[in-house]
């Protein structure tokens, strides 16, 4: 018997634009339906602002927006993903939450320089499964720590 151990990293699965992207479930809260947003003024302009999520104020952040892709009209798949940043809740609005896999970390390979739009900052990796291939997105660098300040702010 081989020691090789195959680790699974369960993920979230998600749309913006025709790329499916996807984030760790250790740092999803939930998913919800796209809701009545409050505007504050004086924020970045990815930040679309807040909205009250079961009593908590949660500001909400445009991904598509925020990785530098045009956006677009919300529809009746839009979704919020509510994700955990740095001991705070901040809400990920994106075309669709798909589904949630497991992926094994052998198919994950380091990210190119570019993948069309997105910054390579902002990714973990790539995984190739089957006909797919997805983005892995590394939450603790879609955001600076100064937005992630002027969010704490915005949350009040």
């Amino acid at each position: 018997m081989s020691n090789e151990t195959v680790t699974e990293k369960k993920v979230i699965v998600f749309q913006l634009k025709d790329e499916e992207f996807a984030v760790s479930v250790q740092q999803i809260g939930s998913i919800e339906r796209i809701q009545t947003i409050t505007r504050v003024p004086n924020t970045a302009h990815f930040v679309k602002g807040v909205i009250n999520l079961r009593g908590v104020v949660t500001p909400i952040v445009d991904l598509r927006s925020r990785l530098g892709i045009e956006e677009a009209e919300y529809t009746e798949s839009t979704r919020i993903i509510i994700v955990n940043l740095e001991d705070m809740e901040v809400g990920l609005i994106v075309d669709a939450a798909n589904d949630v896999i497991d992926i094994s970390t052998e198919t994950i390979e380091p990210a190119p320089e570019v993948i069309g739009a997105v910054n390579a900052d902002y990714i973990e990796g790539v995984a190739k499964l089957e006909n797919r291939l997805l983005i892995l997105l590394d939450l603790r660098k879609v955001l600076t720590n100064e937005e992630i300040n002027e969010l704490k702010n915005v949350e009040g």
